[in-house]
């Protein structure tokens, strides 16, 4: 009788268990999916598909809209969406496989496993391309470069460029690195590096990844990066052609289904150990000690909650909070305002509602106000805009009272500008009082006849 009693219990415990994680499963994915909607009306999203993952299972897993503009095609589970430079965390992942099997280094230079390298190359290793910290010219710099030359005549041409900056000194954005990091991958495994991912990390569903970095290209399902024509007032195919080479940096494309089980397996240490990942998730330790990025990821620290991700083309990005068995996928086609990506303050937003210590408060408040500012006109004339005065812009913001000024950190102008970075602080603005912002840029530095959005 006690066996029956004790047994009984824990079925009723078990239970009520699994009835109140139902109940938070439907609560989170309801809340979800009525923030998407939002953001889809907003900012006129296309077509969109999103999920969650939490303890190794698929809690949300949701599909928005149109995904190919002109067939007038729906996004489903086969939606192929091209994740443009979220493309670098599946190909940094093979650089931790061949780690893993002791076929290559952090500390390897490239010149161990490239030969014919520029002489100011030869120091650069494994770790200064994965971080970004290379200083080696960075391909997309220079238009004379053919979309179809080979890598030995990419490699020719750059160098006869000088080295952008010290290795290791700093963090600055770099295609070449994952050109580099390509060839590596192929000349160690012998194979093509499209076989070695497949192989490596989607043995089991090869027929919902592809690789082509053609946006011209017409492939089956393929949903392709869209621009909004504001004097046309319609979406237009991006008509970006980066070729074969590219395939590491920006090439992927993917269905939901397959992203989140790769997500799993990457959390349930299918392709890398424990040890690997948390080396691949530490910060690089770069020389001007300020920048934040780790070997191949963005890595985060808030609310003492690690995160690693990464995004891609503004239309796509991937967050994981390896300590709270939580991962994000947002993969979509296009947004309308140019100058207000959304893709990190969605994932940011997300996770707040799956766990509020999740969320970076900086990126709500964020989110707010650039929600206020496409939805409210009146607002953004009265918040933020530019007047001349004699050879100086003076671009100026103004935060709205009802938002806590403890969250920003520093405003910086985004723009059109050719050397536009939020960490220059010739791009900062300087505080006028509580709520107001302006920043002063002699009138010398913008290009006649070119527009410039802000």
């Amino acid at each position: 009788m006690k066996k029956v009693l004790f047994i009984f219990l824990a079925f009723l415990s078990f239970s009520a268990f699994a009835q109140h994680n139902d109940k938070q499963k439907i609560g989170i994915s309801k809340s979800v999916d009525n923030y998407l909607k939002v953001v889809i009306k907003v900012n006129e999203v296309s077509g969109l598909a999103v999920g969650i993952i939490k303890n190794n299972k698929i809690i949300f897993q949701q599909y928005y809209g149109i995904g190919i503009i002109e067939d007038d095609k729906k996004v489903d589970s086969n939606s192929l969406f091209r994740i443009y430079s979220t493309t670098k965390l599946i190909s940094t992942v093979c650089i931790f496989q061949l780690i893993e099997k002791g076929q290559l280094s952090l500390e390897d230079k490239i010149s161990k496993h490239i030969n014919n390298l520029p002489t100011e190359w030869q120091d650069v290793k494994i770790k200064n391309l994965l971080s970004h910290s290379s200083g080696i010219p960075d391909i997309v710099r220079f238009d004379d470069i053919s979309v179809n030359a080979t890598n030995n005549e990419v490699i020719e041409r750059l160098s006869k460029e000088k080295m952008e900056f010290q290795t290791g000194d700093h963090y600055s954005y770099n295609q070449t690195n994952f050109l580099l990091l390509t060839m590596i991958i192929e000349k160690i495994s012998g194979q093509t590096f499209e076989d070695f991912v497949l192989e490596n990390q989607f043995s089991n569903s090869q027929n919902e990844v592809l690789f082509s970095s053609n946006s011209n290209e017409r492939i089956p399902n393929r949903v392709q990066k869209y621009n909004y024509n504001e004097t046309k007032k319609q979406y237009e195919k991006s008509t970006h052609i980066g070729g074969l080479r590219a395939h590491s940096a920006n090439g992927i494309a993917i269905t939901l289904p397959a992203f989140l089980q790769w997500s799993i397996n990457l959390n349930k240490n299918v392709f890398l150990k424990e040890n690997t990942k948390k080396m691949m998730w530490k910060l690089f330790p770069f020389n001007n000690k300020q920048d934040i990025f780790g070997y191949g990821w963005e890595v985060n620290n808030i609310n003492n909650i690690l995160s690693a991700g990464f995004s891609g083309g503004n239309v796509s990005a991937y967050k994981i909070f390896p300590d709270n068995n939580v991962s994000i996928i947002l993969m979509y086609n296009g947004y309308k305002y140019p100058s207000f990506p959304i893709q990190y303050q969605v994932i940011n937003h997300i996770a707040q509602l799956i766990d509020p210590k999740l969320a970076d408060p900086f990126l709500l408040s964020e989110e707010a106000n650039n929600k206020d500012i496409v939805t409210q006109p009146k607002i953004t004339k009265e918040n933020y805009g530019y007047r001349i005065e004699k050879d100086k812009v003076i671009f100026s913001y103004k935060q709205n009272k009802n938002q806590n000024p403890q969250f920003i950190k520093s405003i910086s102008v985004a723009g059109s500008f050719n050397d536009w970075n939020p960490d220059n602080q010739s791009f900062q603005m300087l505080k006028k009082d509580e709520n107001a912002f302006e920043l002063s840029v002699p009138k010398s530095q913008f290009e006649k006849g070119k527009i410039i959005y802000f």
